[in-house]
């Protein structure tokens, strides 16, 4: 099903459909969002408020619009083998801690990331004593609908092979998906408030 994740009302009711089809959630993986260079996101100068909390909307305040109907469900239900009632899984961005502002001057959308980040160690914390676990996955420069644009610029191209060894380039959505489902398995059942990320070496590689 399609739904638009920034109405509360839909974001419940996507929620409700759900379960009502599966019985119960035992993981959420938060991946809705998006730039925010349509919206108007920039350099901090530059931003209007209202492209500054329409890519905040977009990006982080989704993410609390879902978990919340999801953390009420998780609460209710019962606990798994493993003493756990589910686990739930937040996108992030390297763009929040490792900024590129040649090439990324999109504040809010780091901003966004940012918050992301400090919602998942605090309800992480909050939540582990009712057996919910709460992570976080950190991509750099993936290959998606939303890399389009920084795809077909050559200068991000020849930046992302020198940032990203690893991956040679854009990462595969495939090792997020695989760092996410990690974090959402019972493999992950002692891990909760962590940050993995994805970056094809983008935090350890001094390239310009």
């Amino acid at each position: 099903m399609e739904a638009e994740l920034t109405d509360p009302l839909v974001a419940r009711d996507a929620t409700a459909t759900a379960i009502a089809r599966l019985g119960r959630v035992d993981g959420l993986f938060n991946v809705a969002g998006g730039s925010g260079r349509r919206l108007g996101d920039g350099p901090l100068h530059t931003l209007s408020v209202e492209a500054y909390e329409a890519t905040m909307r977009l990006n982080a305040t989704s993410h609390m619009l879902v978990s919340a109907p999801v953390l009420r469900a998780m609460l209710q239900q019962e606990p798994d083998a493993d003493g756990q009632r589910g686990a739930i899984v937040n996108m992030g961005s390297v763009l929040a801690t490792r900024p590129v502002p040649g090439l990324f001057p999109t504040h809010a959308y780091a901003a966004a990331k940012g918050a992301i980040a400090a919602l998942t160690l605090s309800s992480a914390a909050y939540y582990a004593v009712h057996g919910i676990r709460v992570n976080m996955v950190a991509p750099a420069l993936t290959v998606s609908r939303m890399s389009e644009r920084a795809a077909a610029d050559q200068a991000t191209v020849a930046f992302s092979r020198r940032k990203q060894p690893l991956a040679r380039g854009f990462v595969a959505a495939e090792d997020v998906a695989a760092a996410a489902l990690y974090l959402l398995s019972a493999e992950s059942r002692s891990v909760s408030g962590q940050t993995i990320t994805v970056d094809g070496g983008w935090s350890i590689i001094d390239a310009t």
